[in-house]
């Protein structure tokens, strides 16, 4: 599992989704969705050398974005900021492990988002928490492609989804907005898979630099690739002719899955938002109590005699777990029709 150090701009567009030989996490996503990430996947654009971190990088040029990697967007205000000072990295992840979000009213589908938002709750120490007046949030919102921000950037950053993106594709986004690089651009890749130049689409052989050969920082949470990453390419992404752009050792294809978060995903989640009483060691840190004169929203979390909920999509409310604890033991998916009707269990 890999995570970015940095702030970047990603967008997310492919084939049809597969399950990996490695096991997911307890979720399953129902829609087909995508697997290879890239921004624009019908537009080629001008080929360009920027400067990112003092390293001369290939880019695309599209408009007035440059896009490495295939996905990672950066305009000339990114370029400049990521040139400066190499300092206060860890501040790109999200304080006390509680990332705040606003969903485009107009979006559709707005269940892949609590669906995806429910998923990384039962699974990690983060807590999402609908925006208020907080300055720096996640924005849901349509868009002609599945992206988002890598880390925390300090004001509004965009999940951007159209609608072919599923909740599996929002689930990976979300990876993106919390921190994560692509799975295939471990620094230590190539002990894993081989790269089949031949087999690329001309011009976009620079999609599969690793994170240092483009001069970004990151680390490596976990001791070897993950085939099983939600945040992993399949074998053919970017192919030219059918043929796999990326193969194990012993030549072999496999499958990239967008069913959820892997096990290796969690494991190096856990070791950079840690449940352990330190950041976010409260799941109800924050969080408003529930008010009968309020209305709510899908997806809203409140505090009700010593347990936090959120409000699903149609009537009633889940119990996400109890306050004081960091992550509720089995996350409990306890229904609620009323919050009325809760006990004092």
């Amino acid at each position: 599992m890999l995570f970015a150090m940095c702030t970047l701009f990603i967008s997310c567009e492919s084939d049809q989704s597969e399950i990996s030989e490695e096991q997911t996490s307890n979720f399953e996503v129902v829609e087909k969705g995508f697997t290879q990430e890239q921004a624009y996947p019908e537009t080629k654009g001008e080929m360009v050398t920027i400067q990112l971190h003092g390293q001369s990088v290939k880019a695309e040029k599209i408009g007035d974005e440059y896009i490495v990697g295939g996905d990672m967007i950066f305009t000339d205000e990114d370029l400049a900021s990521t040139n400066g000072k190499s300092t206060g990295r860890t501040t790109r992840r999200w304080p006390n492990n509680t990332v705040y979000y606003e969903i485009q009213s107009s979006l559709p589908n707005q269940r892949r988002v609590t669906d995806a938002i429910a998923h990384w709750e039962a699974n990690t120490d983060l807590k999402f928490v609908r925006r208020t007046n907080q300055s720096a949030y996640v924005y849901f919102r349509s868009g002609s492609g599945c992206s988002s921000s890598v880390g925390r950037t300090g004001g509004r950053q965009n999940i951007n989804l159209a609608n072919g993106c599923s909740t599996g594709n929002t689930i990976h986004e979300i990876g993106h907005a919390v921190g994560l690089w692509h799975e295939q651009s471990r620094k230590d890749r190539d002990q894993f898979v081989t790269i089949n130049f031949q087999n690329i689409q001309s011009g976009r052989e620079f999609n599969f630099q690793t994170y240092v050969q483009r001069g970004n920082d990151g680390d490596e949470y976990t001791s070897s690739l993950d085939f099983g990453s939600i945040m992993l390419y399949g074998s053919y992404a970017f192919s030219a002719n059918g043929q796999p752009t990326i193969v194990r050792k012993n030549g072999s294809t496999y499958n990239a899955q967008r069913n959820g978060l892997s096990s290796g995903d969690i494991a190096g989640i856990a070791i950079m938002y840690p449940g352990d009483g330190g950041p976010g060691g409260d799941i109800c840190e924050g969080v408003a109590p529930w008010s009968s004169s309020q209305t709510y929203q899908a997806g809203d979390l409140v505090t009700y005699r010593g347990y936090l909920y959120r409000k699903r999509s149609g009537r009633g409310w889940d119990r996400i777990g109890q306050c004081g604890s960091s992550r509720d033991s089995g996350k409990s998916s306890t229904t609620i029709s009323d919050l009325n009707d809760v006990s004092n269990d």
